[in-house]
């Protein structure tokens, strides 16, 4: 459905089928994801919805890079110097996704960007990721994919974030709960509403944890061999949460460190990759992995400080990646090793694959899992070595640290040796041009500690 047909039948008849088995709904949400992974777009009614199908949607290009506060960004080329010309919102083809926790039910469709001329947009941060893919694909290789998202359930009665109460006992939780059965009892209802929505969106939502902080929950998703998809997945429930969990009298955060005092919030992937015959090109038969995965390995290690900005794109980002804070903080790899930013789980041997643990929840998938699969890629064709794995305590260990703060970030992204054999170079010079002007901002903003640490002391 990426055209105006799909095989013999039009977009124009499967809209007026998809309407006929949806009589209910009367609004669309048509998007695109932005370079923080804000959804922005159009409410369009849905007798448009053969407009949408055969990619006659048109939104400004602009939209992809504005800030986190949805503002454009000064001197950017796509608003002056093209007058804010619009580009074409092609359908991904993606099931349309219910949205069941507004006032009537809608529904939502997924687009992507080109150009005027017919070319995909280069600043599209799913284009990026296709672009890694079809890499991949011309190797005779497939990524295998999976994500783990971590969030918090919050009070939004509180100006600050607060743990919410109880849905059972009506006590706000104020202890951490790892892998509390009392904690996924208590949010059973909510749990199940989201675990229906994934169902319902085509989410593969697998096991779900009680983690580490208050009110803090993680949901694990079935492995996919479609980059794509992962991504699409991880996007759609982000919003699926906030949406059920406003319905339940909560707000959810994906906010890397929404408490300075408890845990953060991590997006980890896992993935391997299969050759055309189906095999794990990872697997040697044992625990240590075949020379491809250490290449693989290498260039995530040699990638990973100046990719940090994609792992750690807002202010509040790099909270989480304070040394000691039960999130990785260097470049350092090892087996079955959690304090390590990479680590090569153990089991069984034919499903051997790596697990990157450096991305918080805020960032965006589509950039995740374009720079951690351009990383191996870069790894792969250099045929890159890399450093031995760690045994014990990264923490305690000299080891190279990722960026200490978001300008250190900001600049090693922009100065990186390899960005641009991930990324092309409008989408590197759009995502530094947001995050320079978010960090100006936040530099102009002066906080009520800085104020009670500092007004009448000095």
């Amino acid at each position: 459905m990426t055209s105006a047909q799909t095989g013999s039948v039009t977009a124009s008849e499967q809209a007026e089928l998809w309407r006929s088995e949806n009589p209910e709904i009367e609004t669309i949400f048509a998007c695109i994801c932005d370079l923080n992974g804000v959804m922005r777009g159009k409410r369009v009614p849905v007798d448009q919805l053969d407009k949408i199908l055969e990619g006659g949607l048109r939104m400004p290009l602009s939209l992809l890079s504005m800030d986190i506060w949805g503002e454009d960004i000064e001197g950017n080329e796509l608003v002056f110097d093209t007058g804010d010309a619009d580009g074409l919102c092609d359908f991904t083809g993606r099931d349309l996704s219910p949205v069941d926790w507004i006032s009537r039910p809608a529904a939502f469709a997924q687009l992507w960007m080109r150009q005027e001329d017919g070319s995909v947009f280069p600043g599209d941060p799913r284009r990026a990721l296709d672009t890694i893919t079809a890499r991949f694909k011309a190797l005779g290789l497939t990524p295998v994919v999976a994500t783990e998202l971590e969030f918090y359930v919050v009070d939004p009665s509180e100006a600050a974030p607060q743990p919410p109460c109880s849905p059972v006992t009506g006590k706000r939780l104020d202890s951490d709960g790892a892998l509390s059965l009392d904690e996924l009892e208590h949010f059973d209802a909510f749990l199940n509403e989201i675990y229906d929505g994934c169902r319902a969106q085509g989410i593969p939502a697998d096991a779900a944890i009680s983690e580490n902080g208050a009110g803090q929950f993680e949901i694990n998703f079935m492995h996919v061999a479609d980059p794509l998809k992962a991504a699409d997945d991880a996007v759609l429930f982000k919003r699926l949460v906030h949406g059920i969990a406003r319905k339940h009298g909560f707000a959810a955060t994906f906010m890397a460190k929404p408490y300075g005092d408890r845990s953060g919030s991590g997006m980890h992937v896992h993935f391997s990759l299969v050759d055309e015959e189906g095999n794990n090109v990872f697997d040697d038969g044992g625990n240590e992995g075949t020379e491809v995965m250490r290449q693989a390995v290498a260039g995530l290690l040699e990638t990973m400080q100046e990719n940090a900005l994609v792992f750690a794109p807002h202010e509040n980002s790099f909270r989480r990646l304070l040394p000691g804070a039960h999130a990785p903080s260097t470049v350092s790899w090892g087996y079955e090793n959690r304090t390590a930013s990479i680590r090569i789980p153990g089991g069984g041997h034919k499903a051997r694959r790596i697990e990157h643990r450096v991305a918080g929840a805020d960032a965006n998938p589509y950039l995740v899992l374009c720079s951690i699969l351009g990383g191996a890629l870069l790894g792969i064709e250099n045929k890159w070595v890399p450093s031995a794995p760690i045994v014990g305590d990264a923490y305690s260990q000299d080891l190279l640290h990722l960026p200490y703060d978001w300008a250190s970030a900001i600049e090693a992204f922009s100065r990186g040796r390899h960005v641009e054999d991930i990324y092309s170079k409008r989408l590197k010079r759009m995502f530094v041009q947001c995050k320079q002007q978010e960090l100006r901002r936040f530099a102009r903003h002066v906080t009520d500690f800085e104020y009670h640490s500092y007004l009448e002391a000095v």
